[in-house]
């Protein structure tokens, strides 16, 4: 198992400026930001560290150059939107970008892009299935071909009004993941899975690990806390960021002996990126540096 992180908590820093820092704090691994750049419509989102839509021979070529010479794997390029937005021209943007990150990740021999499968907020779960049938075969086809892994996160998009009341991504559970599993069902389709979400949903993060263990292409190393004065005010039909908190692994609710033991059981041995959306760390430059060199200590007592 190699430790790294998920590039964009480093957005204002360069590629080779994100790949020193890798390298300084001795990881192993980065999932780099691969976002259209500029475009960003939350926090954490819009970070292009790779542009994979002018990726020529010679950027693709420094890319891997300044990676090799840090002795930094790119476990993955990252871009992570909404993939099955109600608005049609959206969906239309997000897919066709998906489309140039698969194509950059295979040009690199990178092999595998982390995403969202992506939800229409506006339907229900058995509509939305539907959409994964019509939206999302000839695109997994597409990076089979190309010899890309599509790993989807579990996170549920749901925060806030915004992504009110069926959040932006389908896959966050077990029961969704077998019936998306049988509708996509190619081995370039996978998970990238983050115990967090779990936590706040008041489910297992552990068990699934032994159950998809053939589905694991990633796993976040992400941290979070139930705040349960606020839940005991607002109840679970509330908000989640009303009862939530995102935090550094350790600071948070997630038992990470028993997460990394498990991960162990099935032989996981892959990439487990730290990913930071902690507020308390969002300061400054040296804050947002801290907050990655504080999680890769905590964690270097489970991962050697």
């Amino acid at each position: 198992m190699k430790i790294g992180f998920i590039s964009s908590i480093l957005d204002g820093w360069t590629y080779d400026e994100m790949m020193d820092t890798a390298a300084e704090m001795r990881f192993q691994c980065v999932e780099v930001a691969a976002w259209p750049a500029g475009k960003a419509e939350r926090r954490y989102a819009g970070v292009s560290h790779i542009d994979a839509e002018n990726l020529s021979d010679e950027s693709a070529s420094h890319y891997l150059k300044v990676a090799s010479e840090r002795g930094i794997e790119i476990s993955a390029l990252a871009f992570y939107p909404n993939n099955m937005d109600p608005n049609q021209e959206k969906r239309a943007a997000n897919i066709s970008h998906l489309y140039k990150v698969i194509d950059a990740s295979a040009k690199m021999g990178v092999n595998m892009v982390t995403t969202f499968i992506g939800r229409d907020q506006t339907k229900n779960v058995e509509d939305n299935l539907e959409l994964v049938k019509q939206i999302w075969p000839p695109i997994i086809e597409y990076a089979r071909k190309k010899g890309v892994r599509i790993a989807i996160e579990n996170c549920p998009m749901l925060f806030g009004p915004d992504q009110w009341p069926g959040g932006q991504n389908l896959m966050t559970a077990p029961s969704l993941w077998r019936k998306i599993f049988e509708i996509l069902p190619y081995e370039n389709f996978g998970l990238n899975y983050d115990p967090s979400h779990f936590v706040w949903q008041m489910m297992d993060y552990i068990k699934p690990i032994y159950e998809f263990h053939d589905k694991l292409f990633q796993v976040h190393f992400k941290d979070l806390k139930v705040r349960k004065d606020k839940l005991n005010e607002v109840g679970i039909m509330a908000y989640p960021l009303d009862f939530m908190v995102p935090k550094l692994p350790g600071y948070g609710d997630v038992e990470w002996g028993r997460f990394v033991s498990a991960l162990t059981d099935v032989g996981f041995d892959g990439c487990a990126c730290i990913e930071i959306e902690d507020k308390a760390f969002e300061g400054s430059r040296e804050r947002i540096l801290d907050s990655l060199r504080i999680s890769k200590r905590y964690m270097d007592q489970f991962v050697i």
